[in-house]
């Protein structure tokens, strides 16, 4: 592990203090702990403290060290083990960490870094002319089904090309960070696979071979012609063609076969095949009223549950806006379930709060709401 010293004297300010929201958080997080207990919250208050600065300075380590009762040197044994902490100035609008573990790299990292290199600073930790940009390579983020990504913030960004990174680092460096939807950067939900499911998907399931034909598949084949009882053509007795008289004798008598399969397909413990569910009418009284498309359609993604492809096909049904989303009555939300052949997602994930919550405040009151951004 390389060292890790604090940054040079020049760049330490004065002096620190929790702004009055972060100090009132600060003081309820320390709470939580038990008497005699309260150093537990070391790293919280760093982390609070970097959110606040965009770095963690000397003094906001002895300012938490004072707050928590601790001697400066413990609380700096852990800014400087924890390479979550920033030691040093950062870019005021991005920092971006680039992960390098094995799967990022396989899958292009290098190339991320590239772009890094050109368009903030060719060595990491150092920020761009205007200081609004730094970066740095990490080990593993822990999204490797989508390599190559990086984090920013508390976001990460999946699933990238060198010719998107450069796309976000540009929005980010213009201030517009915040319209820039974190994860996957294709056509992918989450961890899904890319360009959409290959199983459990809407389309038909295959029909189970019946008994009957399984059975008469079987007497073509193999299958004596003199009658055989349900209970031994439902299952092979033995591979002993000594003591097995399908392995021995060749089929001569075809209805005996009928019969066979029609005994099999009578005897209970047999399933037959299970239709598939139709999807609900598309003039049903039940769908959901749609709108023409709006100038400016609401981002239907940051619905937890809704990705690219499902987003499409609301759009289909004129479902636009999270305002129609939040008014869906329990009617609405089956059909749009039978419709998506969702089995009762909409209702787990409730949509109808998320939309409500998006529809009254975006993101801000989403957070307030569920204590989490969107997605």
């Amino acid at each position: 592990m390389s060292v890790r010293r604090l940054a040079e004297d020049q760049f330490q300010p004065a002096a620190f203090a929790f702004n009055d929201e972060n100090a009132a958080w600060a003081d309820k997080t320390i709470q939580k702990y038990p008497a005699g207990r309260q150093q537990s919250a070391v790293i919280p208050l760093l982390m609070r403290a970097q959110e606040q600065d965009g770095w963690v300075t000397r003094a906001a380590i002895e300012k938490v060290a004072n707050m928590l009762d601790m001697a400066y040197i413990r609380v700096l044994e852990v800014a400087t083990f924890y390479t979550q902490f920033q030691l040093g100035p950062v870019g005021t609008r991005a920092h971006i960490q680039v992960c390098g573990t094995t799967p990022c790299m396989l899958r292009g990292s290098e190339g991320l870094m590239s772009v890094c290199k050109s368009k903030i600073h060719h060595h990491p930790f150092e920020r761009n002319a205007e200081g609004t940009l730094s970066w740095e390579e990490v080990e593993c983020l822990g999204a490797c089904v989508n390599a190559p990504m990086v984090m920013i913030g508390k976001d990460t960004y999946e699933d990238l090309t060198p010719e998107r990174l450069a796309e976000i680092i540009d929005t980010f460096d213009a201030g517009n960070g915040a319209s820039v939807t974190p994860g996957p950067q294709i056509d992918r939900h989450f961890s899904s696979p890319e360009g959409g499911p290959t199983s459990l998907t809407d389309e038909e399931p295959k029909k189970k071979a019946s008994a009957k034909k399984v059975v008469a598949d079987a007497a073509t084949a193999t299958v004596d012609a003199a009658p055989v009882p349900p209970s031994e053509a439902a299952r092979a007795k033995s591979t002993d063609a000594e003591t097995n008289a399908a392995l021995k004798t060749p089929v001569t008598a075809p209805k005996a076969a009928a019969k066979n399969a029609k005994a099999v397909e009578e005897q209970p413990g047999v399933a037959a095949p299970v239709p598939a569910t139709a999807k609900p009418s598309l003039t049903d009284k039940n769908r959901p009223a749609g709108i023409e498309k709006p100038a400016t359609p609401d981002d239907l993604k940051l619905i937890s549950g809704v990705g690219p492809k499902i987003e499409g096909t609301l759009h289909e049904l004129g479902i636009f806006t999270f305002a129609q989303v939040a008014g869906w009555k329990k009617a609405e939300r089956e059909w749009v379930d039978g419709y998506l052949n969702f089995k009762g997602r909409i209702d787990r994930d409730d949509w109808v709060k998320q939309a409500k919550a998006l529809a009254k405040g975006g993101e801000a009151e989403y957070i307030k709401v569920f204590g989490k951004k969107p997605r």
